[in-house]
């Protein structure tokens, strides 16, 4: 387990309780997004592999990341109500109780890209069609896999470099929804397979503006700014100002 103490650049409180208090909320977002990662990369597997009792069990377990939000957003709140944290504490908890949201969400879309698996089951298609998918599904996880280090080590310019590459990813769903529907387009009976397929890469396209939230979030905590509906180039801007 990577070491998410309370970083150096902060004061020590006088109660190192509430040290220990926020070094824990901050491990538990890292449990609860390791479960997430394990949930995505499961539910690709599923669909690969045409493995129903995976996809099963992806939605099954779906039930974990909700109660963890649950549990998590409400030590959170007692944090507030107990500490009335401010400056950078405050920051902290309210970046941990977004960062959680995001997460659930992405467990959400974790559980529906199980269920287009489901659906796929009396229609597999074809090895084509789903080969670029894969490889979507599989830089999304490694995107996911980088924003999680980059909260661990809260590393404003790896979560910079999330949210330029994720231009690229979108790119990547244009071109995969561009193929998808050339392909329904040539063959009709593919049509039920390759609207669950555009189903799936939707989902994963959310899982990556999930991952740029919560990189976000990261650079609030650490910067104080909040760069959420300005563009790329007027964050980099105000962050080199700060």
């Amino acid at each position: 387990m990577p070491d998410i103490s309370i970083p150096p650049t902060r004061h020590h409180h006088i109660s190192k309780q509430f040290d220990q208090e926020l070094a824990d909320i901050r491990s538990r977002v890292l449990t609860m997004g390791g479960v997430v990662e394990e949930q995505v990369a499961l539910a690709l597997k599923s669909m690969r592999d045409n493995d129903m009792a995976l996809a099963e069990q992806v939605i099954r377990d779906d039930v974990r990341v909700n109660l963890e939000e649950v549990t998590l957003d409400a030590v959170c709140t007692e944090i507030l109500a107990r500490r009335q944290p401010a400056a950078s504490d405050l920051r902290l908890v309210i970046a941990v109780v977004k960062t959680i949201n995001d997460l659930e969400r992405i467990g959400d879309d974790a559980k529906f890209i199980a269920r287009c698996a489901l659906a796929l089951a009396g229609q597999f298609p074809r090895k084509g069609q789903l080969e670029a998918l894969h490889a979507f599904g599989q830089q999304l996880c490694e995107t996911l896999k980088l924003t999680l280090d980059a909260y661990v080590r809260l590393d404003v310019e790896a979560a910079l470099r999330i949210k330029e590459q994720d231009r690229l990813l979108d790119e990547v769903y244009q071109s995969i929804v561009r193929q998808q529907i050339a392909s329904m387009s040539e063959d009709g009976r593919g049509i039920p397979a390759g609207l669950n397929l555009l189903w799936a890469a939707r989902a994963l396209e959310r899982i990556g503006d999930r991952c740029c939230n919560i990189c976000e979030y990261v650079i609030y905590y650490v910067k104080g700014k909040d760069i959420r509906h300005i563009s790329l180039e007027q964050a980099l801007r105000d962050i080199g100002g700060a």
